[in-house]
C-alpha cells in the first residue's frame, strides 16, 4: 500500500505562483487527490527544498573530516531545509552519503583545485600552471558535472590577493572541463581575477567581492551567475585583523572588500546579474545556515521573494533539480507563515520532507 502524506496548506510553486491540493505519494508529488486517505498530514506554506549552492560536506576547519562528522554536517543542512546541496570543492569522497535516502541530494564538484601553496593547507588538489588543465580534466570525471578553481589568494611576494594562475592557462582548463562536459565555477575575491575568468568562460563565480561597475554587463551577457556567500564575507574583519602585521596591504583589501560587500550585490541584482545562495559552511561556517544566508541577501536589497528564490525555484532550475511539480521528487519544506511575507519564517521550518518521508 502506499505510503500517503497530504500537505493542506498553499503551495507556492514558484515565488509568485500558488495553489491548493499537493500530495506526496510514495516519494513522489502529486496534484491529484489519491484514492485513500492520508497516512499523514501536513500543514503550512510548502516550498521545494532550499539549495545551498556553495557547502562543503566533508570538509573542515584543517582539511577533509571522517564519516561521522560528514553525515552530522549534512544532517544540519537538513535540519535547516536544505534538501539540494552543491558541493564546491571537498577534500572528503562523499560519495557515499549520495541518493537523496538519508542525505540532502548531493551535487560534488570534487575538490578545489589550487595553486601550490596558494590556499588553504589540506583542501585542495594544488599544482603549478603546467598542471592546471590536467587537474581540472580529473575533478570534471571525479566529480557531479561541475569543477571549482580557485582563482585568487594573497601572493605572499606581492603581500596581496593575485590571481592564481596565467590567464591563457585558465582559459585552457576552462575549455577543457566544457570538453568533458563539467561546469566551472571559481572562488574569486579581487577584482581583476574577475575579467580572467570572464575571458576564460566561466559558468559561474563564487565570493564575488570585488565586482566593478564595468562588469556587470559581462556578467548578465555572458550569463554568468554569482553565489556571494555573504555569511562567510563576513569573517573578512577578522582575517583583515590576523593579517595586518605582515601584511598591510592585503589586511586593508580585505576590509574595503568587506565594507562593500551588500552594495555590489544589490548592484548586481539591480543590473540583472543572477544570484543565488550558498552559505560556504564548513571550514569555518557551520553547517544549517542557509536562512541566516538567505536574509543577508534580502538584507543586500534583493526583495523577500527574490531572496528565496535563489535558495529556492531558482536555485534548482539551474542546478537541473526538480522543484514541485507533477511526479518531482517529494523534497518540500514547509513554514507556519508565507515567507515571502514574513522572511524570518525561513530560520524554523514546521517540516521537513525527503523523498516523501517527514523528517524529525
Amino acid at each position: 500500500m502506499p505510503h500517503i502524506i497530504a500537505f493542506s496548506g498553499p503551495v507556492l510553486t514558484g515565488p509568485a505562483s500558488e495553489r491548493r491540493g499537493l500530495w506526496s505519494v510514495d516519494g513522489q508529488l502529486t496534484f491529484t487527490r489519491p484514492d485513500r486517505d492520508p497516512d499523514l498530514v501536513l500543514d503550512g506554506w510548502v516550498l521545494p527544498g532550499f539549495v545551498d549552492a556553495h557547502c562543503h560536506i566533508g570538509l573542515g576547519p584543517t582539511g577533509p573530516v571522517d564519516a561521522g562528522e560528514a553525515e552530522a554536517q549534512a544532517r544540519a543542512d537538513l535540519a535547516a531545509g536544505t534538501l539540494l546541496v552543491r558541493d564546491a570543492g571537498s577534500p572528503a569522497d562523499t560519495r557515499w552519503m549520495q541518493g537523496g535516502r538519508d542525505f540532502p541530494l548531493l551535487i560534488r564538484a570534487g575538490r578545489h583545485v589550487a595553486r601550490s601553496r596558494r590556499y588553504l593547507r589540506g583542501f585542495a588538489q594544488e599544482v603549478e600552471p603546467e598542471g592546471l588543465v590536467e587537474a581540472v580534466r580529473k575533478q570534471a570525471r571525479d566529480g557531479d558535472g561541475w569543477v571549482k578553481l580557485v582563482g585568487d589568494w594573497i601572493d605572499r611576494d606581492a603581500g596581496d590577493l593575485a590571481p592564481s594562475f596565467p590567464a591563457a592557462v585558465v582559459r585552457d582548463a576552462v575549455s577543457a572541463a566544457h570538453d568533458e562536459g563539467a561546469r566551472v565555477t571559481a572562488h574569486c575575491f579581487a577584482e581583476d581575477t574577475l575579467d580572467q575568468m570572464l575571458d576564460a568562460g566561466i559558468d559561474c563565480i563564487e565570493h564575488a567581492t570585488g565586482l566593478l561597475p564595468r562588469h556587470l554587463p559581462r556578467f548578465v551577457e555572458q550569463g554568468v551567475p554569482i553565489v556571494p556567500t555573504l555569511i562567510n564575507i563576513a569573517t573578512f574583519p577578522d582575517i583583515a585583523a590576523q593579517a595586518r602585521p605582515k601584511f598591510p596591504r592585503y589586511a586593508g583589501h580585505m576590509l574595503a572588500l568587506w565594507e562593500r560587500r551588500l552594495e555590489r550585490v544589490g548592484e548586481a541584482w539591480e543590473a540583472g546579474v543572477r544570484i543565488f545562495a550558498g552559505t560556504d559552511a564548513g571550514s569555518v561556517i557551520r553547517h544549517g545556515r542557509i536562512a541566516d544566508e538567505i536574509r543577508a541577501l534580502h538584507a543586500a536589497g534583493l526583495p523577500a521573494a527574490a531572496a528565496l528564490d535563489a535558495a529556492c525555484w531558482a536555485a534548482r532550475s539551474w542546478l537541473g533539480a526538480e522543484g514541485v511539480a507533477e511526479g518531482a521528487r517529494a523534497d518540500v519544506v514547509l513554514f507556519e507563515d508565507d515567507p515571502r511575507l514574513h522572511l524570518d519564517a525561513v530560520a524554523a521550518p514546521a517540516h521537513v520532507v525527503l523523498g516523501g518521508r517527514r523528517i524529525s
